[in-house]
């Protein structure tokens, strides 16, 4: 890929991405704040019921739960988003020369941006509630890419399969679901007993919250088989990913 290309496919995904930063908070009061104002709400839930009403013993509870909320946060809108990340842009995808497959990027990097702004305010918790931050803090560029990776592998296959299988949106809704309470957002993965913490740990986002964590946190040293595991796996799946999306690509424009 000459240089012009990459200059021209850079400048599209800045300008898609902030597209769909102005559809989504289009006549919104709190606009980007949303991006803040989510997690926190929930980061309010989870500590009532967790350390009020069950009282779990977790130190700093708060920004162990935040980390987790976050961090599952990016990876849940991402992939949720994907299944309309085609089906939602027909206009763009029957226009002569637009290359489809920059979409699910597109998904995945919006996530982003809010995961990096509400990243700001858990490192500005961790300053003033925590012991700020040690050497472990560099891992997180690494940590980011990896679900990056991840993230879009999966959103290439549920944005494909979603133009032939309108079902695959409510699917993709309820496995989310599900995965939320099978990922240690508000609950350490230690308290899985242990005749099951081979399969729990089975689900990558196990690995990468407990990684963050030990990033932000100093909660323990990082595991690194289990992050090169999961980044090998992922990039073997964004391959297969992309080459079913551009098999099926074909079809878009009469499928929606």
């Amino acid at each position: 890929m000459t240089w012009p290309r990459v200059v021209y496919y850079r400048d599209l995904l800045r300008e898609l991405v902030l597209r769909d930063m102005r559809i989504r908070y289009k006549r919104s009061a709190l606009g980007f704040a949303w991006s803040l104002a989510n997690p926190l709400m929930y980061l309010a839930v989870f500590y009532f019921v967790f350390q009020t009403a069950l009282a779990i013993d977790i130190p700093r509870f708060g920004l162990f739960a935040l980390t987790g909320i976050l961090v599952w946060g990016w990876f849940q809108t991402s992939l949720s988003q994907s299944a309309g990340a085609i089906v939602g842009s027909r206009e763009l995808v029957r226009s002569p020369g637009f290359i489809p497959a920059i979409l699910p990027v597109v998904t995945v990097t919006s996530g982003l941006v809010h995961f990096l702004v509400a990243l700001g305010l858990l490192l500005i918790f961790l300053l003033v509630f925590g012991d700020g931050l040690g050497y472990q803090a560099l891992v997180l560029p690494l940590l980011m890419t990896l679900q990056f990776l991840l993230t879009l592998s999966l959103a290439y296959l549920i944005a494909a399969v979603n133009v032939a299988f309108r079902d695959t949106g409510h699917l993709v809704s309820v496995v989310l679901q599900l995965m939320f309470f099978l990922t240690p957002i508000f609950y350490d993965a230690s308290m899985v007993p242990a005749q099951y913490q081979l399969l729990y740990r089975l689900n990558p986002m196990v690995h990468l919250i407990e990684a963050y964590r030990s990033a932000v946190l100093h909660a323990s040293p990082l595991h690194w088989e289990p992050l090169v595991t999961i980044a090998l796996i992922s990039l073997v799946l964004l391959v297969i990913g992309h080459r079913i999306f551009l098999r099926l690509s074909y079809r878009f424009a009469e499928e929606i």
